[in-house]
């Protein structure tokens, strides 16, 4: 199954957990030139803080989408192109791979299949709020990831594969060594993207970067700085094939 990630760049991913920077808006987050923002975080998430943030930016026709970090903060709405739902495929503790999503369905008033897909996740920095909540095993060579990227793709049909350092810049041979093994799965990467150059150099490794936490530490002006630098090395790589 083919989806409008297949052509991303760039996902800001805005945690409604925390705040804007000075005086920003979300009509300016809406303008930062990513292709599309995920709304969610790991700690901290509730139905009305979700809510506020979907109803900020519904309005932009930005493409809109919730990750939500457990089944009881799912929004449903109009506004929301879909559900982007992380499996954490080398998380230690079951619930993150199918047991959240168990429940989901459980406690649901039927289900938007049409508009909810799948991320499958694998979980790199041990330091990270979603390594411990999840119970990760980060403990993986590059060709352990890749072995992760092909099991993804090939034995479970995902059509997202999400390399999550979340709070670090990753290792460009772990994301490399997925990216080559991968031939139709969306490789996103999320982690330590900071500036022009460490987009720009994540780019060249994945399809889809996602940042987030630059949005709420120095706001919307170095969000479209990694938007140029991943656009860029998109661009490149382009014109080398």
């Amino acid at each position: 199954m083919t989806g409008p990630w297949e052509s991303w760049d760039h996902i800001l991913k805005v945690d409604p957990d925390k705040e804007l920077v000075g005086d920003e808006t979300f009509a300016d987050v809406c303008e930062t030139g990513t292709d599309a923002i995920e709304i969610g975080g790991t700690t901290g998430m509730t139905k009305n803080n979700m809510s506020a943030v979907i109803d900020a930016c519904s309005e932009y026709g930005v493409p809109l989408y919730q990750e939500p970090s457990n089944p009881g903060v799912v929004i449903d709405s109009d506004a929301l192109d879909g559900y982007l739902i992380p499996t954490v495929f080398n998380a230690g503790d079951v619930f993150w791979v199918t047991g959240a999503h168990k429940e989901w369905v459980r406690i649901a008033d039927g289900l938007d299949w049409e508009r909810t897909h799948t991320e499958a996740y694998i979980v790199l920095n041990p330091d990270s709020a979603v390594a411990e909540y999840t119970d990760a095993d980060c403990d993986q060579s590059a060709e352990d990831v890749a072995s992760y990227a092909r099991i993804a793709e090939k034995m479970f049909g995902q059509d997202i594969v999400y390399i999550e350092y979340s709070g670090t810049f990753g290792d460009t041979e772990k994301v490399a060594a997925a990216q080559e093994i991968l031939e139709d799965a969306t490789l996103f990467y999320g982690g330590g993207i900071h500036d022009y150059e460490s987009a720009y150099e994540m780019g060249q490794n994945a399809d889809t970067v996602v940042v987030g936490d630059l949005l709420h530490d120095e706001g919307c002006d170095a969000v479209r700085e990694t938007v140029e630098g991943v656009k860029d090395a998109h661009a490149e790589v382009t014109e080398a094939d």
